[in-house]
């Protein structure tokens, strides 16, 4: 089965010569394999006609053709088309009573499209993009009986009641102009907006406007929100943005319990710690992005993850990444650091009602220090310090090293693409070469070329954010938050892209990150702040990876441990004798 993908946000006909036309074999023949929009002048392609030999896609200028061929059994397993030559989705995830059903895959394959059949504001067309709607009984007989069939014959029915909470919940300021009690209020049909404040940790900013609260007071009254309705369906997208561990594992259980209640609920999320945790059952996405994307059948939570990681799928047979995704074991960390970059000395620093204090530590070149602790406890403000961006009351800090910064919150006004942001901030050393080939390329930035700057989304400003940091001369570069808004796999790429920067050219960097998984792929020692949020804040460290580890899962109070294939960092169970034993041994992040 042939796919022809037009990717319209690149095609920009009134700048190209109509390459993918001219040049297109079966059209210089005589058959309409190709033909030009009458009013967009965009390409319109045959699939059934296309001979797959890729010129149009190599000529193209600007990479908005993509032409592949999936398995013929896919094709009657196709739930969704946009157009033509538009994205399309392959099967769906399925909604279990009292079970909470991860999906996990790279952005840009469906994963909202998903969410919104699921939830009844798409109706599936099954491949036929030309209906506006089709009858529910041919939908419903498509799919094999089971839990997805039972699932959307309720959804036909109008039975199902959907409560979903949005991924990109720094919108919510423009849609709602109030307090956050306001914003609840208006949504609780169960009544039980002060218990599920208190359980989420929000009380203190209720009477605060939806303006004024941060990232992650946001999302929690998203959640907050999307708890409140009554439902059958829980949708939560992205659950774990902005949040600290603290904060994500007392999510995990909010979600949980709402499962246990009877309720159904499907959580989108990229942070494999989390999910790992959270489901009870996982489906993998996989595809092209923008292009197509297909659903896996549900499995166990563990071998999805571990499938994920190692790239290859066994049921399908199919590989999905080149290489397998691998955590750092049997060595010591930091073995090959150099002579120090960066020192500093107690440093203190009074902002408001928030004081921040820190030790004496460095950073030496080669080296990578993972920043990690609880929100409001001055990481950011320390990584400030370092880059001369605010001035500490006391203490020291040398100044000597060239400092690049990433900041928390990414974004830009330039005017143009990014191929001429990048030319602007890091001339043309990051078209070849080691950086192109180490970092460009494993962040997909090269395939963001044309794209206008202003118009990336989350991830892929972050990308680009990422690549600007990296690509500028510096002895040490500061990434605050880098892994926000990237999906598991450009997650794992970042980190192994600030690692090889660092060793390759003996450079330093600190990184403040959430993310476990990411925090053990790229740091080689730990820098711990302990604290209270938004009142006081404690730097200590940096310490070599597990004595850093261990006091900082130890403020948590929860224990990690390899998983024996792939060597990731698991959650155990609380009280689970795992988690007992690694306790009482002082070992908080795994035991070998």
């Amino acid at each position: 089965m042939r796919v022809a993908v037009l990717l319209e946000d690149r095609c920009s006909p009134e700048k190209c010569n109509a390459e993918c036309w001219v040049f297109c074999p079966p059209v210089r023949n005589g058959i309409e394999c190709i033909i030009l929009d009458d009013s967009s002048g965009k390409p319109i392609i045959s699939e059934p006609l296309c001979i797959g030999c890729g010129i149009c896609i190599n000529k193209c200028p600007f990479d908005s053709l993509i032409i592949t061929n999936l398995p013929e059994e896919l094709e009657g397993e196709m739930t969704h088309r946009y157009d033509q030559n538009g994205f399309r989705l392959f099967r769906l995830p399925a909604p279990r009573e009292k079970q909470v059903v991860g999906i996990l895959g790279p952005n840009g394959m469906g994963k909202s499209t998903a969410i919104n059949l699921l939830s009844g504001s798409i109706q599936p067309n099954l491949g036929d993009w030309t209906i506006n709607s089709a009858e529910w009984n041919d939908i419903i007989e498509s799919f094999p009986r089971g839990e997805l069939r039972d699932y959307l014959q309720l959804v036909a029915d109008d039975g199902v009641r959907i409560a979903v909470k949005p991924q990109y919940i720094d919108k919510l300021p423009k849609i709602f102009d109030g307090k956050a009690r306001e914003l609840l209020e208006k949504v609780d049909e169960r009544g039980d907006l002060i218990e599920y404040a208190e359980l989420l940790a929000i009380t203190h900013i209720l009477d605060r406007n939806i303006g004024q609260l941060s990232g992650g007071e946001l999302q929690r009254v998203a959640i907050c929100a999307t708890m409140l309705k009554e439902a059958e369906v829980y949708f939560f997208d992205e659950p774990s943005s902005y949040l600290d561990i603290h904060e994500r594992m007392r999510i995990v259980k909010i979600i949980q319990n709402l499962a246990e209640m009877g309720k159904r609920v499907i959580v989108v999320e990229h942070d494999l710690a989390i999910l790992d945790v959270l489901c009870d059952l996982l489906h993998i996405v996989y595809g092209e992005r923008a292009a197509f994307g297909i659903f896996t059948p549900a499995r166990s939570t563990r071998s999805a993850i571990n499938a994920y990681l190692e790239g290859f799928l066994p049921e399908e047979n199919v590989r999905i990444r080149d290489k397998p995704i691998q955590f750092l074991r049997g060595r010591v960390r930091g073995e090959e650091v150099g002579l120090p970059i960066l020192k500093w000395g107690n440093m203190e620093k009074t902002l408001g009602s928030f004081h921040l204090k820190t030790g004496e530590g460095m950073v030496k070149s080669a080296e990578v220090v993972g920043v990690v602790g609880p929100n409001a406890t001055g990481k950011t403000t320390m990584v400030k310090m370092i880059a001369g961006e605010i001035e500490p009351d006391q203490g020291w800090c040398t100044m000597e090293a060239k400092v690049s910064y990433k900041p928390q919150h990414v974004h830009t006004d330039f005017e143009g693409t990014v191929e001429d942001w990048l030319n602007t901030e890091l001339g043309h050393k990051w078209r070849t070469g080691e950086f192109h080939t180490q970092v460009v390329r494993p962040l997909q930035v090269d395939q963001l070329l044309g794209l206008k700057a202003k118009k990336l989304s989350g991830g892929e400003l972050q990308a680009v954010s990422i690549v600007i940091c990296l690509g500028k001369e510096a002895d040490l570069y500061l990434l605050d938050e880098p892994s926000a808004h990237l999906d598991a796999n450009a997650r794992m790429e970042a980190a192994k892209a600030i690692r090889r920067t660092m060793e390759s050219n003996e450079k330093a960097a600190m990184v403040i990150d959430h993310d476990i998984y990411f925090i053990d792929i790229v740091s080689d020692s730990l820098l711990v702040f302990d604290g209270k949020g938004g009142s006081s804040g404690n730097a200590i460290g940096p310490l070599s990876l597990r004595k850093g580890m261990n006091k900082f899962l130890k403020d948590v109070n929860i224990t990690f441990r390899r998983d024996h294939e792939s060597h990731r960092p698991r959650i155990n169970k609380p009280d689970s004798r795992k988690d007992r034993e690694q306790k009482i041994a002082g070992e908080y992040f795994y035991l070998e």
